[in-house]
């Protein structure tokens, strides 16, 4: 799912990835927005933000906000620098990128009921948020050659907008590739969606604690290359063994 890199990887391994970390990037999304009273996901709104408070002459909530979108990012650099230096073509080198947001929900399931709602707590807490999702963006981008965005929506609905007018337009017999990427963008925007609706939801009953939710999607990510690499191994040599007998 993410380990497959370049040719090795198809259109099953985008369509994998691209519903479970979109389903965890709208939870986040949505959880980080009722915990943190900020969106958590992207920064196209931060810039808004940014200049509303600029024009406002609050420095205060400007250099916030202008460090948020620095820190989302600085996640996508990092990201980017940890897997091009371990190399795109080794496996697992995603590992570390997810290892840090999944250590980062934690925190937040754990220390999130000490959200005091200053604004350095919403600083600390919405603003490492920013920043794995940074991570993870880039992340997916570069382990699916920028065919797969999950955390968020803006660009996924311009591809599908585009793909849907050439859908339309193209003969029969070339609508199975650009129907291949139609479902990949709905995978997108639907896993995103019901995220969302399950953030919102999760969160009104168990609050913080919902933050374990994606956290636990992650470790799933990371099991399910691992553990079925081990799995198929553990299958060749078995047989291997029953054959010499």
């Amino acid at each position: 799912m993410l380990r497959h890199l370049g040719n090795r990887r198809t259109y099953v391994h985008n369509v994998k990835i691209a519903a479970l970390l979109s389903l965890s990037a709208g939870f986040v999304n949505a959880a980080g927005f009722l915990g943190f009273s900020v969106l958590t996901t992207n920064v196209t709104g931060h810039a808004a933000l940014f200049a509303e408070r600029l024009v406002k002459e609050d420095w205060e909530a400007s250099r916030v906000v202008a460090l948020w979108m620095c820190l989302f990012l600085a996640g996508a650099f990092i990201s980017g620098l940890i897997i091009n230096s371990i190399g795109r073509n080794q496996r697992f080198s995603y590992v570390i990128p997810l290892l840090v947001e999944m250590t980062v929900f934690l925190l937040i399931g754990f220390f999130g009921y000490h959200y005091d709602h200053s604004l350095v707590a919403r600083e600390i807490f919405a603003g490492s948020l920013l920043f794995v999702m940074g991570m993870q963006n880039a992340m997916v981008s570069l382990v699916s050659g920028a065919e797969v965005r999950t955390t968020h929506l803006t660009g996924t609905f311009t591809d599908l907008g585009i793909e849907l007018g050439q859908w339309i337009r193209a003969p029969q017999k070339e609508r199975m590739p650009l129907s291949a990427k139609l479902k990949l963008r709905g995978a997108i925007i639907i896993c995103f969606l019901w995220g969302a609706l399950t953030g919102a939801y999760v969160f009104h009953y168990y609050s913080y604690r919902s933050f374990f939710f994606p956290a636990a999607l992650l470790l799933y990510t990371l099991g399910y290359d691992v553990f079925r690499i081990r799995a198929k191994r553990y299958y060749r040599r078995l047989s291997l063994h029953i054959r010499k007998k």
